[in-house]
């Protein structure tokens, strides 16, 4: 996981993303799943290419079931962007990092 890449829990939630000014892109991820897997990089590489412009945060969704329950997460990875606190999309399965970026930069030119 790269170095500009945020771990966000249960607890930490309100405060890293919910209550936090800006872009946060949320991965809800698990260890057991494979597309996580394969996403990972990909936001290892936004994370590094968008520093300063937004933040990218993974939250474990076996260890985090409350704000999977909160979200209605149930499919995964599921990919979050929420811009200042409220959600304004939702990415499910793997995307490419091409795909992921024109998302983001919709909400970077507004």
């Amino acid at each position: 996981m790269s170095h500009n890449v945020y771990t966000i829990t249960d607890a930490s939630f309100d405060a890293e993303v919910a209550n936090q000014p800006g872009i946060v892109l949320l991965d809800f991820w698990a260890d057991w799943c494979g597309p996580c897997k394969m996403l990972a990089p990909v936001l290892s590489d936004i994370a590094g290419e968008y520093q300063g412009a937004l933040r990218v945060a993974k939250l474990n969704a076996d260890q985090n079931t409350a704000t999977c329950d909160r979200y209605t997460v149930r499919g995964l990875p599921t990919l979050l962007l929420f811009v200042d606190g409220v959600e304004k999309e939702r990415l499910v399965g793997t995307i490419s990092k091409t795909r992921l970026a024109a998302v983001l930069d919709n909400y970077l030119e507004d």
